[in-house]
């Protein structure tokens, strides 16, 4: 609105600066009026002598002069009025109404702007109106972010386009639609690969709850250590960034007993996928979007599959989604997950988004997601992009503002994303292990943005996850900081880190809703 009225008082400025340059114009007609006039008649005075009253008179060459000036006659001229012409009579018409017609451009434009900003109001009004009856409050900027970008983003398949050398150009180059649906998945690869076969740890199973099985968590230097994760120490984590061609390493899923319960019919539908594009939402945080942008052989060839608990599916029931008979939401298989092993649900949604190749064993491809994103584009299509093409088993979006670790670290204290402690701690360890402020790999920034991870499940990029993982639960749930730490212990992956223009041709941002809601155990 004050755009507006700055437009609409601007315009008024001018027509009073114009206003004043037309008054001093006028003085000017004004002034030439007179004198227009009076050329205008005598031009108008025919040379023909018939028009002058006139006596003839004889004068004799010998009369004198005397007699010569006593005969003298003024000539009377009969003056003859002329209509003004039309230039004139037009410029006089403009400067009677001068005023009338200034005022009606800035007249009309006020009341286009008056129009136009009541629009938006009632759309922004229309919005905040159906956020709330669905208990979507956010507040300040969140909100107006949410406005302004994600309810415009839902379902929009444009092609974002970046300069290259003075030349717009598609952000992602996919194939036609006609001939991604003749593409096969091919098998998965491990040639090259320094990793032949890797394995997990798997801890003893107890039933007495006696926690001298395990090793103290004081051990480990992490209170995020439990049965599910199993207890790695750090020499054990220093093992593990050692690559050899057969490795055990430390992964999830330690224990029966651990949790991340997952019901046996879903996982009968989760080891027929040979292909996935997931996603999860844990506490009710965000909303479920729709895929959208993908062939018809797609649908047949790859599994969609969002993980919820059970928070978020009584916060979705509530809304009226209500999973069908074969427990999907639109094209979603629906996966709702109990006896979640973490309290912090940042850290429960790690599972899914790192750990892809354990839920989905029979999985070769898969697409990771955030919840805030709404996928738009062919996934085999994505694939070919982004993988076969480039030759790559991993793609990842690359951060957009920063390109250090320890420079992301002060950025996410700041945001109060994390405790300035743990970070400091994750930090300090990184320079005792030697990690460069400055690290880049194959030219690109390490640092990852990681709201998409598009890959192969390859022994090497399986183990990267684990590493990836591993680092989360021990430092910070902010995997911006370990991703580039673990990548330099692994210089063999091919790995291909496309910037921020990719990842908005595969995503629409919609924002997260709100705040998860924290797991609440029974004592």
């Amino acid at each position: 609105m004050s755009i507006s009225c700055f437009i609409v008082g601007l315009s008024f400025y001018i027509s009073i600066f114009v206003a004043g340059k037309i008054n001093l114009l006028g003085e000017v007609v004004k002034k030439m009026v007179p004198s227009w006039s009076n050329s205008t008649s005598r031009s108008s005075i025919s040379p023909d002598r018939s028009s002058y009253n006139s006596i003839s008179v004889v004068v004799s060459e010998d009369d004198s002069d005397e007699a010569a000036s006593k005969m003298r006659f003024k000539v009377k001229r009969k003056r003859r009025y002329e209509r003004p012409s039309l230039q004139f009579r037009t410029l006089r018409k403009i400067w009677k109404c001068w005023i009338l017609l200034l005022l009606l451009p800035v007249v009309g434009l006020f009341f286009f702007v008056l129009i136009k900003t009541s629009h938006r109001q009632n759309t922004s009004s229309d919005i905040l109106s159906s956020n709330r009856s669905q208990g979507r409050i956010r507040g300040g900027k969140e909100m107006e972010k949410a406005e302004k970008e994600g309810e415009s983003n839902l379902n929009r398949l444009d092609m974002p386009t970046r300069s290259v050398n003075g030349v717009r150009v598609p952000c992602l180059k996919l194939l036609p639609l006609e001939d991604i649906e003749q593409l096969e998945l091919p098998f998965a690869q491990t040639g090259g690969s320094p990793i032949r076969n890797i394995a997990y740890e798997v801890l003893e199973s107890t039933t007495d709850g006696d926690n001298s099985t395990y090793l103290k968590q004081s051990e480990t230097e992490s209170q995020n250590f439990n049965l599910f994760t199993g207890y790695q120490t750090l020499q054990e984590r220093q093992e593990s960034f050692k690559v050899r061609e057969t490795m055990t390493v430390h992964c999830a899923f330690c224990s029966d007993h651990g949790g991340f319960d997952i019901d046996s019919e879903d996982k009968i539908f989760m080891n027929s996928c040979k292909a996935v594009v997931s996603t999860c939402t844990f506490g009710g945080g965000d909303d479920l979007y729709q895929p959208i942008g993908m062939s018809q052989a797609s649908l047949r060839k790859v599994c969609y599959v969002a993980f919820w608990d059970e928070i978020t599916l009584l916060e979705q029931e509530k809304e009226g989604k209500k999973l069908s008979d074969n427990r999907t939401i639109g094209l979603w298989h629906i996966v709702v997950v109990r006896n979640l092993p973490f309290t912090d649900q940042r850290l429960n949604g790690k599972i899914p988004k790192m750990l892809s190749h354990r839920l989905f064993p029979q999985a070769r491809y898969s697409i990771w997601v955030d919840s805030k994103s709404q996928f738009r584009r062919d996934p085999i299509g994505v694939f070919e992009a982004l993988l076969w093409r480039t030759n790559s088993v991993l793609a990842i979006s690359e951060h957009g503002a920063r390109s250090c670790v320890y420079d992301e670290g002060n950025a996410i204290v700041k945001k109060n994303k994390a405790t300035p402690e743990e970070v400091h701690r994750q930090l300090t360890q990184y320079r005792l292990d030697g990690f460069p402020k400055d690290a880049r790999f194959g030219g690109h920034k390490a640092l990852a943005e990681a709201s998409v991870i598009v890959r192969e499940h390859t022994p090497i990029t399986n183990l990267l996850m684990c590493l990836w993982f591993n680092e989360v639960v021990r430092f910070t749930s902010r995997d911006q900081l370990s991703f580039p730490f673990v990548l330099k212990h692994l210089p063999t992956l091919q790995i291909n880190m496309f910037p921020v223009c990719t990842r908005r041709a595969l995503v629409n941002s919609m924002g997260h809703k709100h705040k998860a809601k924290p797991l609440i155990r029974q004592a």
